[in-house]
């Protein structure tokens, strides 16, 4: 009988360690094997070094579209969501309209669409008002506008346009559930101490409903982040091209294509990491 309680009790023992082991985040230590490997072969082998060398502008470039971008869809993102919950039927019916359609048409589409249809529309309309105010005397205003040709549109503003308007739609459904969200008992305290509609929503629902947004905007860069890949369509210099480019001038596909991924993975494992901390601080505070 003794023999038997001291197996029992060593079986018991090993089942903490065995849970530990079931917990222990494995991908993670993959992932982590992997970078370093990856790592050092950019630091060591050459070819990996020189497709490094070659795409790293276009990952400071990446960077700098995905924030303007994000940045133009947040204000995009805030008016529509405002404008989904407000009592004008105009306003409330052309966001749900916004949200809708640039929500049901594929990102790589609407870049496209944008680059190849919207921006040439636009330009054609400035043209045609560039002439309308020459024709009344206004041509130092007016001929700047006559003139202007779509080959002067760089194809990096299309790119961020078409990015700011597909991830405004998603901002604004973000926004507008950040603030349903928010009781809407702290509206009436607000408007009966006096304050306006703006004033309640400025002051006292908007700094609340941020609060409950921040980790799915946080989500919501990481995937423009990646997204913006998608421009590459467009001959961006962006991350992807130059990983492209890289392929097509050397043929070694591997190491080319196997850096952009790399260096597209830490910024998103990095900025996941950012997220969940910035999640459990919200939590806290709450």
């Amino acid at each position: 009988m003794p023999a038997r309680s001291e197996t029992s009790t060593k079986r018991t023992s090993l089942i903490p360690s065995l849970r530990g082991l079931d917990r222990f985040p494995w991908w993670l230590a993959i992932v982590v094997v992997v970078g370093v490997l990856v790592l050092y072969s950019i630091l060591a082998a050459p070819y990996w070094n020189a497709a490094f060398v070659f795409v790293q502008t276009g990952l400071l470039y990446t960077i700098v579209i995905s924030v303007v971008a994000f940045a133009i869809s947040l204000v995009f993102g805030l008016l529509t969501g405002l404008g989904q919950l407000s009592k004008n039927v105009v306003f409330r019916n052309l966001s749900m309209l916004y949200v809708q359609v640039v929500r049901g048409v594929p990102l790589l589409v609407q870049v496209i669409f944008w680059a190849f249809v919207i921006v040439p529309a636009i330009v054609s309309i400035l043209n045609g008002l560039g002439q309308t105010l020459v024709s009344l005397g206004l041509g130092t205003l007016g001929r700047g506008l006559a003139t202007l040709q779509i080959r002067e549109i760089d194809m990096t503003y299309r790119a961020v346009a078409a990015l700011a308007v597909a991830f405004g739609a998603f901002e604004a459904e973000i926004f507008r559930a950040g603030i349903e969200s928010i009781e809407r008992g702290q509206m009436e305290a607000a408007r009966s101490l006096g304050m306006t509609h703006f004033q309640a929503m400025r002051y006292i629902v908007l700094p609340q409903a941020i609060r409950v947004v921040l980790p799915p905007l946080g989500n919501d860069f990481i995937a423009i982040l990646k997204d913006s890949s998608l421009i590459s369509v467009l001959a961006v210099r962006e991350l992807t091209h130059l990983g492209q480019l890289q392929r097509a001038r050397t043929f070694r596909s591997w190491e080319s294509l196997g850096t952009v991924a790399f260096l597209y993975l830490a910024l998103t494992l990095s900025l996941s990491a950012l997220v969940r901390w910035i999640e459990r601080r919200m939590a806290v505070e709450r």
